[in-house]
């Protein structure tokens, strides 16, 4: 049976060199990093080779490389870390509407201890009034933590304007780069970062397992407090198999041609749009959008229904952001951008990855049509 994974912002195939580079740190390599003796000396040596590569990937050095769980971690870690830092003296957190739930999430939770957060509007295209930023900022600010792509709609904020403005004025500059790490350019001297969240399993690593990017100089207080690993910051025995793994899957995203991804991106949207009446694209165009998302709404077919029909094709999609699919919740992003429930609930998210080629997506273009078409003739029968 013919099977297209386009679902690669949920997670993605761990690549098989990967694979390979992991599989030694589980039966021969396989000691604590945090080992003295040769057995540990050897996952050590694994794991600081790792920290260099994922280091090198964003121009940082790297003892500014914390190891943790994944993203969830990291961006829990950024906000709660630097808010137990900067309380009472500082207290105000600056985000987008848009974010990651995890990012959200939290920074609802930190204003039952004390925080005060501006949750920033984004436009039609996803995208924040930076003059908007500027006059969020306050005193008490210490924080501004806006993702660099969006999960959902692929919208790439400028965060090499936003760097500039934060560093203009003292305040800590986090990024959640989860699903535009090594997708994108990434400088964090170029973008004035101080925090910057990624993980593996978004570019085909291992899922569990994640980064922190601190900037040396810069204080928070450790989420996890231990045997005093990761250089005191991050307590917990090291997932060294991961770690590897993470950093053999940053050194094979850099061969990944994203240029030929785009392509397909384009093509995906573009005959979409040609082929279907009644189709809208959410987010931006062009290089203002990650070169493996594409959100479509489709007038008069609900999404989760789309996306079952076109699983009984072979092809696999999703209605939006992973985290929250099991749940009957709508999409904060499509909602912040302005669409309406129905459109809301008539949405399709398609995320091409690695190993998409032009064949997967011309498939997925011959049977979309005639599975749209038989969901509106079926709904209005009804």
């Amino acid at each position: 049976m013919t099977s297209i994974y386009l679902d690669n912002a949920a997670t993605t195939k761990v690549d098989r060199e990967v694979l390979r580079a992991m599989a030694p740190y589980f039966d021969e390599f396989y000691g604590n990093a945090s080992s003295m003796h040769m057995k540990g000396q050897e996952a050590k040596k694994a794991v600081e080779k790792a920290r260099g590569i994922i280091a090198h990937e964003i121009n940082a050095k790297p003892e500014e490389i914390y190891f943790t769980s994944g993203g969830t971690e990291s961006n829990n870690w950024a906000l709660k870390g630097s808010f137990f830092e900067n309380f009472p003296r500082k207290n105000h957190i600056i985000t987008v509407k848009t974010e990651h739930d995890c990012v959200l999430n939290t920074a609802k939770w930190l204003e039952g201890k004390g925080a005060e957060v501006t949750y920033l509007n984004v436009d039609k295209k996803g995208f924040i009034d930076i003059n908007k930023l500027k006059k969020a900022m306050t005193s008490k600010t210490f924080l501004v933590s806006i993702m660099q792509a969006n999960n959902e709609i692929g919208t790439i904020q400028n965060l090499e304007e936003i760097g500039r403005i934060c560093r203009e004025k003292g305040i800590l500059f986090h990024t959640d780069a989860a699903q535009s790490f090594t997708k994108i350019s990434l400088d964090v001297n170029k973008m004035n970062l101080d925090l910057v969240t990624i993980n593996a399993h978004k570019i085909r690593g291992p899922k569990g397992v994640g980064a922190l990017f601190i900037r040396k100089g810069v204080k928070i207080t450790p989420l996890l407090h231990g045997g005093g690993h990761e250089r005191g910051q991050r307590s917990g025995t090291e997932n060294v198999p991961g770690i590897v793994g993470f950093g053999k899957a940053v050194e094979i995203s850099r061969r990944t041609d994203y240029k030929k991804m785009s392509a397909l991106r384009d093509k995906l949207i573009k005959r979409i749009i040609e082929k279907i009446p009644d189709t809208k694209l959410n987010g931006p165009e062009g290089e203002e959008r990650l070169p493996n998302n594409v959100n479509i709404t489709f007038k008069g077919c609900e999404g989760e229904a789309l996306g079952g029909y076109l699983e009984t094709k072979g092809v696999y999609v999703s209605t939006g952001s992973a985290c929250m699919s099991n749940t009957n919740a709508q999409s904060h992003v499509l909602r912040a951008i302005g669409l309406s429930r129905e459109d809301q609930e008539s949405s399709i998210r398609f995320t091409l990855g690695k190993e998409t080629t032009e064949k997967n997506i011309d498939y997925a273009l011959k049977v979309l049509p005639e599975i749209v078409e038989k969901m509106r003739v079926a709904g209005k029968i009804k």
